[in-house]
């Protein structure tokens, strides 16, 4: 194993900085009147049952569509919609029509009454389970009901080839498209295949 780069530390007061996160755009409401915000404090809490969960302040005009209907959707962005997301971001719903003003398209889910988003290549429908406050943000704690993922990603046995979708990332506040593959899960471990020699033809 390569040494470890070793750092000069210095101590900071407690505070928000982390690894790269998914900046993922949530649609709430209805079709009818749908709404979509983004969020960066996200991910997966448990796998059986797939449970996940988004962070929102109370003051947003979508904490309240969400607390109110217990549904929404998780729409994982590409990197070719930086701008969308920062839009969603900064712009609030109480006074601006966000697809209008992006392009997005709302179309319906397959479990919940909150849309999807058209562009985005994988789309999560979750239903709340709690609602945990916590301080600045309350967690949505959500059963995942339902996974909508691009065909157009799926290779030839069936898998979702994620990294072909382009996905954004997010740090210290800053958008990032992803980078090249250093690996897979396991590999470190990985025993390597013996190679077995050719036969030779008697």
């Amino acid at each position: 194993m390569a040494e470890a780069q070793k750092y000069t530390k210095e101590v900071w007061k407690g505070s928000v900085i982390t690894s790269p996160l998914p900046p993922v755009l949530v649609t709430c409401g209805t079709a009818e009147k749908p709404n979509v915000l983004t969020i960066a404090w996200t991910g997966v809490l448990c796998t059986k049952p797939p449970v996940t969960y988004i962070s929102v302040r109370p003051e947003r005009y979508s904490y309240d569509l969400i607390k109110r209907s217990g549904e929404f959707v998780i729409n994982l962005a590409p990197d070719r919609l930086v701008k969308e997301v920062d839009l969603c971001g900064v712009k609030s719903g109480r006074d601006t029509d966000k697809f209008a003003l992006t392009g997005l398209t709302a179309v319906p889910a397959s479990a919940v009454d909150a849309p999807l988003l058209e562009q985005c290549p994988v789309n999560i429908e979750c239903r709340v389970r709690q609602v945990i406050p916590l301080g600045s943000h309350d967690m949505f704690m959500a059963d995942i009901l339902a996974i909508d993922a691009a065909k157009e990603l799926l290779d030839e046995k069936g898998r979702l080839a994620l990294e072909k979708a382009g996905l954004l990332a997010y740090a210290h506040g800053q958008y990032f498209s992803l980078g090249k593959q250093l690996g897979t899960f396991g590999f470190s471990v990985r025993k390597k295949k013996k190679r077995t020699a050719p036969r030779r033809k008697k």
